[in-house]
């Protein structure tokens, strides 16, 4: 079993180091990961600028661009292999609900999906990486769980279930503490707080992103719902983002649209 690790914090965040050391005694993993720290960086492709793969001490590649870049050049280039796995993280914080659309980790994670390779983003529910051997070694559990389906996907045989894109929330908890492991929905998140704004040395107004909202919809069911009572959440995601259900209604406006440049009044 060949496994590609990537993150979005960079190649020498705690995270992806606990995941590698965790993953490498269950497969045959490869680090190739961004040089710093791409967070919220989403699925973003570099396309203007050059790009270069260096390899720390440790054995890590590294390469100046985003997670979706890493990802994108060692499936088409890099590796001169298809992984088995394509698994992203740990992230240093939460992507629950509104944040897998921004993240970096589901970002390098989707890309290896898009590429038909099945795929996990792995992150911590709070900053710091407090317990991350916990989280590591719970990562590398659902890594064996699944080995089966990767052996199938691997051996080329028709599968029951096609390449997924799994996000996974691990709570920061010692090992005891962990209720579980449930399937919930993506939550929603209020609005993000406002822009903080800051002088320059030279006067220029600078302008910072805010924080991420609090949680809106956070009931049962959900994946803050579920961390927040000590469960791992696990979210199948789909890259799909066709609105089906108002297909009919747009239908009926391209119909008048249509209609209208016919028989102009």
């Amino acid at each position: 079993m060949k496994i590609l690790i990537c993150n979005d914090d960079g190649y020498q965040a705690s995270g992806i180091i606990a995941l590698y050391e965790a993953l490498k005694t269950v497969a045959d993993v490869e680090v190739v990961a961004p040089e710093q720290n791409n967070s919220a960086k989403s699925n973003a492709l570099t396309l203007h600028s050059p790009m270069y793969v260096q390899t720390a001490a440790n054995g890590f590649r590294y390469i100046n661009g985003t997670p979706a870049d890493c990802v994108h050049i060692a499936l088409t280039g890099l590796l001169g292999y298809r992984p088995d796995l394509v698994v992203s993280g740990i992230n240093n914080g939460a992507n629950m609900g509104d944040d897998t659309i921004y993240s970096g980790t589901v970002g390098a994670a989707m890309e290896g999906y898009l590429f038909g390779i099945p795929a996990i983003a792995f992150s911590q529910t709070e900053k710091g990486w407090a317990h991350i051997d916990v989280a590591a070694r719970r990562a590398a559990e659902l890594v064996q769980q699944l080995m089966p389906t990767l052996e199938t996907l691997a051996e080329g045989a028709e599968p029951t279930v096609p390449p997924w894109l799994l996000n996974v929330n691990i709570p920061n908890l010692p090992d005891d503490e962990i209720q579980g492991v449930k399937v919930a929905r993506l939550g929603r998140r209020h609005a993000a707080e406002r822009v903080i704004v800051q002088t320059s040395p030279r006067g220029e107004s600078m302008y910072w992103i805010g924080g991420a909202g609090p949680a809106k919809e956070a009931g049962e069911g959900t994946d803050f719902y579920a961390t927040s009572q000590k469960f791992v959440s696990i979210t199948p995601l789909q890259v799909d983002l066709t609105d089906h259900e108002r297909l009919p209604y747009w239908a009926q406006t391209a119909a008048r649209l249509t209609a209208s440049h016919k028989n102009p009044s």
